[in-house]
């Protein structure tokens, strides 16, 4: 009679799931130039004192040095994609959670600066953003796949 050995039984599961099969090649892609996007804002922020100009840009915000306030904040959304990007590449369990964030934040900068920067400030016009559409797709994608990630 065979006997079943509990300590190999992880191994004997031939239906390996890889968190990274989840995600569709459009979302793998993008994470790639995030990790890319990332890790040069990082690089802006600690040489930002030695460079004079250097346009930056995101969600329709707009800046030239990575030391003012736009550029901060341009430089801490790629930092935090970047973060977000690592985490699903690297099929962290936190990833998810943190790209719906991420889409949730994505959605409302442009929404902010389609509808009301326009409206406040006579210098910038109204633009359609079309980042809303890859964001509704991503954040509807990360919700569709929530549960099954955090459970692998």
């Amino acid at each position: 009679m065979e006997e079943k050995s509990t300590a190999f039984a992880e191994f004997e599961n031939t239906t390996l799931t890889r968190r990274r099969n989840l995600l569709p090649t459009w979302i793998k892609i993008f994470l790639w130039i995030f990790l890319i996007g990332g890790a040069v804002a990082a690089i802006l922020l600690m040489s930002g004192s030695f460079l004079t100009h250097i346009s930056l840009s995101i969600y329709g915000i707009n800046a030239n040095h990575p030391y003012s306030m736009t550029g901060l904040l341009i430089s801490f959304l790629f930092l935090y994609k970047g973060i977000v990007a690592y985490g699903l590449w690297f099929e962290q369990k936190w990833a998810v959670q943190a790209a719906i964030v991420d889409a949730i934040i994505g959605i409302g900068i442009c929404l902010i600066m389609m509808v009301i920067i326009p409206f406040t400030f006579s210098h910038i016009n109204f633009t359609i953003r079309l980042e809303l559409i890859p964001l509704y797709f991503y954040l509807v994608k990360m919700q569709k796949i929530k549960k099954t990630w955090e459970s692998l």
